[in-house]
C-alpha cells in the first residue's frame, strides 16, 4: 500500500483553517485529519475511489464528504487562505494541457437544453483540459482557470491578472497581443514578454528577467507530481478543480 501522510505542521495549519472555515463543521479532529489524508492518497496516487485503503474509512463516505466540500467551495477557500501572503515582485503566467481519460466524458446534465461547461475539449494531444495558471515571484500558485484543451492561452490571461498587482508580468510570446500589453501597463507593471516574429514593431523586454519564467514551469511540474492532476479522471470540472485547489494549498504548505 502506498503510504502518504502529511507532516504535523501541515496538519496543524489545515486544522486551524478548517476550524474557522464557514460552511463546514469540524467535530472529531482525528476523523477530519483521516479524511484529509484520504484525499491526499487519492490525489497523489491517482487511484479510484473504490480502491481507497480501508484505513482511511469507507470510500463512499469519503467521496460524499469530498463532493460536499467541493460544492461548497471549501478547497477553493483553502487555496485562497494559504496564498494570502504572496511575493508580488513578479507575476508569471503559463498554461499546461492535461490529458483526460475517457471516463471523464459523459457528465450528467440536469438541464439538457443548457449543458454546463466541464472544461473538456480537443487539442493536439487529444481529449484534454487546459490549466491556465498564474504564480507569484517565488513560483507559488495564486490562481488558475480551467478550459478545454483547445482554448488559446491569451483568452484567459486578463481574468488571471484581475485583482493582482506586481512590478513585472512575465510570460512567453503567446501573451504578446497589444491589448494584453496595454492591460499590463495600465496596472503599472512592466511586461516581460518576448515579441512574436510577425510583429512589425518589435518591443524591448528584459532578457535577464525573462529567465525567471522557469518558476511557473517548475510550479506546473510540482502540480503534475500528483497523479490525479497529471491525468483527469473526473467527469465534473468542479471535482477536478477541487483536487487542483487542494494541491495548490499543499504546495503553499511545503
Amino acid at each position: 500500500m502506498l503510504a502518504i501522510t502529511l507532516s504535523d505542521n501541515q496538519k496543524s495549519k489545515i486544522m486551524s483553517f478548517l476550524r474557522t472555515c464557514r460552511g463546514i463543521y469540524v467535530g472529531n479532529e482525528a476523523k477530519t485529519l483521516r479524511f484529509i489524508e484520504a484525499i491526499v492518497w487519492i490525489v497523489r496516487s491517482g487511484g479510484q475511489w473504490e480502491l481507497l485503503p480501508e484505513s482511511y474509512g469507507k470510500w463512499n463516505s469519503v467521496y460524499k464528504r469530498f463532493a460536499r466540500w467541493s460544492d461548497r467551495g471549501i478547497f477553493d477557500q483553502m487555496r485562497t487562505h494559504f496564498a494570502a501572503d504572496p511575493d508580488l515582485e513578479f507575476l508569471l503566467l503559463d498554461s499546461t494541457i492535461i490529458r483526460a481519460h475517457p471516463c471523464a466524458a459523459g457528465a450528467p446534465s440536469p438541464d439538457q437544453e443548457a449543458k454546463p461547461d466541464q472544461a473538456l475539449g480537443r487539442s493536439r494531444g487529444g481529449f484534454s483540459t487546459k490549466i491556465h495558471l498564474i504564480v507569484d515571484g517565488l513560483g507559488n500558485p495564486l490562481d488558475f482557470i480551467l478550459t478545454g484543451g483547445q482554448v488559446n492561452d491569451i483568452t484567459q490571461a486578463p481574468a488571471l491578472l484581475q485583482g493582482h498587482h506586481a512590478d513585472y508580468v512575465i510570460a512567453d510570446k503567446g501573451y504578446d497581443p497589444d491589448a494584453f500589453i496595454a492591460l499590463i501597463e495600465q496596472m503599472e507593471a512592466v511586461p516581460v514578454i518576448p515579441a512574436r516574429k510577425n510583429r512589425k514593431e518589435p518591443r524591448f523586454y528584459d532578457l535577464h528577467l525573462y529567465k525567471e519564467r522557469h518558476l511557473v514551469e517548475c510550479c506546473i511540474n510540482k502540480l503534475k507530481w500528483y497523479r490525479r492532476i497529471f491525468s483527469r479522471y473526473d467527469k465534473l470540472a468542479s471535482r477536478f478543480k477541487a483536487f487542483l485547489s487542494f494541491v495548490t494549498a499543499l504546495i503553499w504548505l511545503r
